[in-house]
């Protein structure tokens, strides 16, 4: 007798496959390779020593 896919590994399955969709939308928008999702804020006041990054005060 076959065993039957109880309801938590279906939604387990489900989210899987957003996830993977998800990844792959990603792709296609951003380009192969690594993209991160959440990134740091920057303060105007870090320092950095690229003229494009100084603010005129």
């Amino acid at each position: 007798m076959r065993k039957k896919k109880t309801n938590k590994d279906v939604t387990l399955d489900v989210i899987k496959a957003m996830r993977r969709g998800n990844r792959e939308a990603y792709q296609d928008i951003l380009g192969p390779g690594f993209h991160s999702q959440r990134q740091v804020f920057k303060s105007k006041k870090t320092y950095t020593r690229k003229q494009k990054h100084k603010a005129e005060y």
